[in-house]
């Protein structure tokens, strides 16, 4: 009878330690997140810069919000093997972490690409000693240059922020959207338009707007009819929704917009256009929601492009803050659009992220360097 009782112990005991082995095969991630099939395809145009040569007269920067390099292959794949990402031939990878911490977030991660220095996790447009820090877009300003901002956030998020305002917590949404009213910058499209108009202090920063000149619209249809003169399109109350739950072609619409006001400047333009979403998808660990926000940023670089071919003073940017969620494609069907991802976690992670460049000055973003160097690279190429 010990016996039979031993030998069930050790049955079970190696029965444990077997399963043990493949539990870090466990998938957190529903079936319904981890896989996406994409069956809308869209026809890439290809572009040459070999001979965009010399320095760019203007810089259109965009930003993946958590767009590590998994996030573009998925991206690649669901759509058939072909991104407009795919012109851009000079590609570099840059560092990400923060004064004090290995893994960044949005707003230290934004200073950092918009004003060259490192900062505080929470921090826009200030050092570590809260101090207010130039950024790109300001230095632009400078040198005569038209300037605007894009976001599929809101617009006085993170990212988009931290190339306008400059205060010691990201969360101070009504300052940040205030920060707007003591610049010149001459077009800003996204969502937060409660941050303007129901704010707890009081003061209406719609009708302030107005006063200075801009033109201040709330519907994306409206704002794609704009020709010319300042604009603030504030097209949600808050955030866009997800292109999953139709936000449509709001950022095709809001970058060609933006590309058409500012290259009336004969000083040339800077303009960050962010895919705020994709780091949500990462967050939620939800390969539908960051493949569609990735071929959604991927259509309006492909507007960029058309204009910086024809153009041919134009330098266009690809990059992230940050990667978000440690993703892994762990299966994929070009053909069918199919990609499937599982993920670490639902936090940023530390890995380096890419930079693709098309356009005159391209060269210089290859390589390894930091994120604090890429708005030095710009402003160097602009100064010239």
């Amino acid at each position: 009878m010990k016996s039979y009782f031993l030998t069930l112990i050790v049955v079970v005991f190696l029965i444990q330690v077997l399963f043990a082995q493949d539990q870090y095969l466990d998938v957190k991630t529903s079936d319904s997140l981890r896989v996406y099939i994409n069956d809308q395809f869209y026809e890439v145009q290809e572009f040459d810069d070999s001979e965009l040569v010399g320095t760019p007269k203007n810089v259109i920067l965009f930003i993946g919000d958590g767009m590590g390099v998994s996030h573009v292959y998925a991206a690649l794949t669901a759509n058939n093997s072909q991104l407009y990402l795919k012109n851009f031939k000079s590609i570099g990878f840059q560092t990400t972490y923060s004064d004090k911490d290995f893994i960044t977030d949005s707003a230290a991660a934004g200073t950092a690409l918009a004003a060259g220095k490192k900062t505080f996790t929470g921090a826009l447009g200030v050092d570590v000693d809260t101090l207010v820090i130039e950024n790109i877009r300001e230095k632009s300003e400078k040198l005569g240059m038209a300037t605007g901002v894009v976001a599929t956030s809101t617009i006085t998020h993170a990212t988009p922020a931290a190339f306008v305002a400059h205060q010691p917590r990201r969360s101070m949404y009504e300052a940040i959207a205030a920060d707007f009213l003591k610049t010149n910058i001459d077009v800003f499209i996204g969502g937060g338009y409660n941050h303007f108009a129901k704010r707890e202090d009081g003061r209406d920063l719609i009708q302030e707007l107005k006063n200075k000149g801009y033109q201040v619209l709330t519907d994306i249809d409206e704002v794609a009819k704009i020709n010319s003169g300042k604009l603030a399109g504030l097209v949600a109350a808050e955030s866009t929704p997800k292109v999953l739950d139709g936000r449509g072609n709001m950022l095709e619409v809001a970058t060609e917009t933006a590309i058409r006001l500012l290259s009336q400047n004969d000083k040339g333009f800077f303009l960050m256009v962010e895919g705020s979403q994709i780091d949500w998808g990462g967050h939620e660990n939800s390969t539908p929601y960051i493949v569609t926000e990735t071929l959604d940023m991927d259509k309006a670089i492909g507007k960029a492009l058309v204009f910086a071919a024809n153009n041919k003073e134009t330098l266009i940017i690809v990059t992230a803050d940050h990667e978000t969620g440690g993703m892994a494609i762990t299966g994929g069907n070009p053909e069918k659009g199919m990609v499937e991802g599982m993920y670490v976690w639902g936090n940023h992670s530390a890995v380096m992220v890419p930079v693709f460049a098309f356009g005159p000055g391209a060269e210089h973003f290859s390589g390894f360097y930091d994120n604090t160097d890429i708005p030095k690279k710009i402003y160097k190429l602009l100064k010239k």
